[in-house]
């Protein structure tokens, strides 16, 4: 699903190629409670932060764990939608809120049901 997209740009009317390339626990990387995803924008990196306090509370509202996987699904979400609406795509970082992880999240599960699965992640080499 956000493993790789296109959007295009609300504002320049570009056509944005992203695809998911890594994600990384940003307390060795930035010292920051958050996971990093990142994404290979139109061949530059864009990171978007996920706030770790939003796994813990997942886990607190339902019982689940957001995965590595759902995580880069929940950070493409939020990336496709800053970017069509307006935020573009020439910050470095993006920083999601615990509610905004949450309410993507629960937008991911719902189009993997109507799919039917998960995506599955690539595998770089």
């Amino acid at each position: 699903m956000y493993e790789e997209f296109h959007v295009t740009d609300h504002w320049s009317g570009e056509e944005i190629n992203c695809r998911w390339k890594s994600t990384i626990v940003a307390i060795a990387t930035r010292h920051a409670d958050a996971v990093d995803v990142c994404f290979e924008v139109n061949g530059r990196a864009l990171w978007v932060a996920l706030p770790l306090e939003a796994w813990g509370r997942q886990k607190s509202l339902t019982g689940k764990v957001i995965t590595d996987q759902l995580a880069a699904q929940i950070a493409g979400r939020f990336l496709k939608k800053s970017i069509e609406e307006g935020d573009g795509a020439q910050r470095e970082i993006r920083t999601m809120t615990v509610p905004e992880v949450l309410s993507h999240l629960e937008a991911v599960v719902a189009e993997a049901k109507e799919r039917g699965e998960m995506p599955t992640l690539p595998v770089i080499e």
